[in-house]
């Protein structure tokens, strides 16, 4: 996976924690070795507006915006807006959205981007406790539990 380039874009409305998915994914990404780039994308935001996160790892990365066209999974946290960003995916690229896990099942509703980093944890090549030790990085003591069991929800959806 480290000689091409793979391109992550979480997207979604202000709040729903998709910079904090795109913080999480990048810290990881780089503790495993990979050379990352993030990128942000803040429309109206702080006012419940779209938003989005781009993330690029591999051996190389020189630009931290995906081409349009080279979107290898669209995190969608927010399923209308999948729509959105569909046009900027690679043929045969995958979307995750909250309809990969049962939402009603989470402790919180602010969980439902680490649920949906669990469901793009099952196509990547890191251990799943990796995820889980920078997950731990990113939150509270009080939060790691319904944290750990958001991200469980997701990668066993």
């Amino acid at each position: 996976m480290k000689d091409k380039i793979t391109n992550i874009r979480i997207a979604g409305l202000g709040g729903m924690g998709v910079l904090k998915a795109s913080l999480i994914l990048s810290e990881l990404l780089f503790e495993e070795g990979h050379d990352v780039k993030k990128a942000e994308v803040h429309g109206m935001s702080q006012r419940g507006g779209s938003i989005s996160s781009d993330v690029r790892f591999g051996k190389k990365v020189v630009s931290p915006m995906i081409p349009e066209g080279e979107v290898d999974f669209l995190v969608s946290l927010e399923p209308e807006w999948s729509d959105v960003h569909k046009v900027s995916m690679k043929d045969g690229g995958i979307v995750i959205s909250p309809a990969d896990f049962d939402a009603s099942k989470l402790a919180s509703a602010k969980a439902i981007n680490v649920a949906a980093l669990g469901v793009l944890s099952r196509h990547l090549d890191i251990p799943e406790n990796r995820w889980l030790e920078v997950l731990e990085k990113f939150f509270p003591e009080k939060l790691h539990a319904a944290n750990e069991a958001a991200f469980k929800l997701g990668r066993n959806s």
